[in-house]
């Protein structure tokens, strides 16, 4: 409960990131879904065991993340979130796949383990990438960028509404948080019978107020098509970015990069 109010502060942290004038932020919001939709396609097409073949596309991230100056403990915290998920599905490799395919120092790697770091590294590849999708894009640009690819209005007011219900539920809940609080001061967390009650209010407010803004949003004429003002068109600097960066995922996709930098250090001569 205690973190609320920071979660709220992260996901406007976003949409004010998205506002920020730079060379990626400024780019088309259609290039860069396409871009990043590239980028967890060939990620998550790897083999359970291509761990290494996985490292070059780490470059794809840092790019973003040293041009558009993007703040990492924010990422990191909800990075966070996935973590438990990856460990729960993961530990069930270290568990019954125990055949051991390779040693690194003497130190016997089973199939499990390697599946486990694979999986892993694409968990944090993929995540990654959608958040800086939406800190570089903005929810409202990559909306946009759907209704261009033809993407169905029902999904899409969907995604735009559900991510809108986000903040106006945790602002309901930092609401009754603060107001338990001031009836129970010095007590550390809620009651657990208490649990039910307040979930139940919350989830009854989120809705009256969820309804009050439906009713907003007709008055001001919404018809069920998600509007906004116009994406400007994409230029050549923004097909070269798309190009550019699909190419360089198709190679590393395709050529075991790391391999031939190996042999490069170790072998310069064989290779000639």
């Amino acid at each position: 409960m205690p973190d609320i109010a920071q979660s709220l502060l992260n996901i406007h942290l976003f949409d004010e990131l998205a506002r920020r004038k730079n060379s990626i932020n400024s780019l088309h919001p259609l290039v860069k879904l396409i871009v990043t939709g590239a980028f967890l396609v060939f990620v998550v097409s790897f083999g359970k065991h291509d761990v290494t073949r996985l490292l070059p596309f780490a470059v794809y991230p840092v790019f973003i993340l040293s041009l558009a100056d993007i703040p990492l403990k924010p990422l990191f915290s909800k990075m966070l979130v996935a973590v438990p998920f990856i460990f729960g599905i993961g530990i069930f490799n270290l568990i019954f796949d125990t055949d051991i395919i390779m040693y690194i120092y003497k130190v016997p790697i089973t199939s499990g383990g390697a599946a486990f770091i694979a999986l892993f590294v694409k968990c944090v590849l993929t995540v990654l990438a959608a958040l800086l999708l939406i800190a570089t894009t903005g929810m409202d640009n990559i909306i946009r960028s759907f209704r261009i690819l033809h993407i169905p209005k029902i999904f899409v007011i969907q995604i735009m509404l559900m991510y809108r219900y986000i903040s106006v539920l945790l602002e309901e809940a930092s609401r009754i948080w603060n107001a338990y609080r001031m009836r129970a001061p010095g007590q550390k967390g809620i009651k657990f019978s208490l649990w039910g009650p307040l979930a139940g209010q919350m989830l009854i407010r989120t809705y009256e107020r969820a309804q009050r803004v439906y009713q907003a949003m007709l008055l001001r004429g919404f018809n069920g098509e998600y509007t906004g003002n116009a994406i400007k068109k994409a230029g050549v600097l923004d097909c070269l970015y798309c190009a550019a960066w699909i190419l360089f995922f198709a190679i590393a996709r395709y050529y075991d990069i790391p391999s031939a930098i190996g042999k490069l250090v170790t072998q310069p001569f064989d290779l000639f």
